[in-house]
């Protein structure tokens, strides 16, 4: 199983991927296919099945991109499903204390390691590849924890040291909502909270990202000056919604030549 993302992330070398919420194969192969090094799969605010989730995770491996998952929550059973699909990793959402990460690193191995259970799905090529996989699960399953919740901030640095966290992306719509200012990026509390994110990753040589969600190559420019490593583009309805919207701005603007 390819390791190359695993491979970035320990050597703190950017990364860039992106995010799949509409549950179709030929997204999910043109996102692979477009040079981003990992697609995420969200689970959490889509309507995308397990069985739904393995089809993509098979395209998007075939193609030599890393599928990534991103839970519902912090379920060792649904991990175990997905990473017997073939997931690379997972990204787990409301990641607020050590527990919660240890326990999401734990329930990516098997014994003794941790505490996933042994099965012989695509993963394991069905069974005629277990020894490969055994070996590879000992150490390369990705684990992303998510930082979208005040209460994390008191335990950051401990949660970014755990062995087998290979980098954080900050949830900013949801941190903001627990401090209680909605998408107010702007604010001084929430600028803060962003630095003392940061800071904790540095400190604990833990790789930071984000997740752009409007697409914005500006912003991404921004955000690889900054020192983020681990860095999300977008997600396939805002990139269909704002192309399609484009033309109408256009005409809406009269830039169009006169018949």
């Amino acid at each position: 199983m390819n390791s190359k993302l695993k491979d970035k992330l320990r050597k703190k070398k950017c990364t860039i991927g992106s995010w799949i919420s509409i549950g179709h194969p030929a997204i999910a192969e043109i996102f692979a296919k477009a040079g981003f090094e990992w697609v995420v799969i969200d689970l959490e605010h889509t309507s995308i099945s397990i069985e739904k989730a393995g089809d993509l995770i098979r395209v998007i491996d075939l193609a030599g991109c890393a599928p990534l998952v991103r839970l519902t929550s912090n379920d060792s059973n649904l991990i175990k499903r997905i990473m017997d699909a073939g997931a690379h990793g997972i990204v787990v959402p409301s990641v607020n204390s050590v527990h919660d990460a240890e326990y999401a690193v734990s329930s990516t191995r098997y014994g003794p390691e941790g505490h996933r259970g042994v099965g012989l799905g695509r993963a394991q090529s069905y069974g005629a590849s277990f020894d490969e996989y055994l070996a590879w699960q000992k150490v390369d399953p990705v684990v992303i924890v998510q930082i979208e919740h005040k209460d994390s901030l008191n335990d950051l640095e401990k949660i970014f040291s755990v062995a087998g966290v290979d980098g954080y992306l900050v949830g900013p719509y949801d941190l903001s909502c627990s401090m209680g200012i909605p998408g107010d990026f702007d604010n001084v509390n929430f600028k803060k909270a962003m630095k003392r994110i940061m800071e904790a990753g540095r400190n604990s040589d833990c790789p930071g990202g984000m997740h752009i969600v409007e697409p914005d190559e500006n912003k991404l420019c921004e955000l690889i000056t900054e020192g983020y490593k681990l860095i999300a583009y977008s997600v396939d309805q805002r990139m269909l919604d704002v192309s399609a919207r484009k033309v109408f701005s256009v005409l809406s603007d009269n830039k169009l030549p006169k018949s």
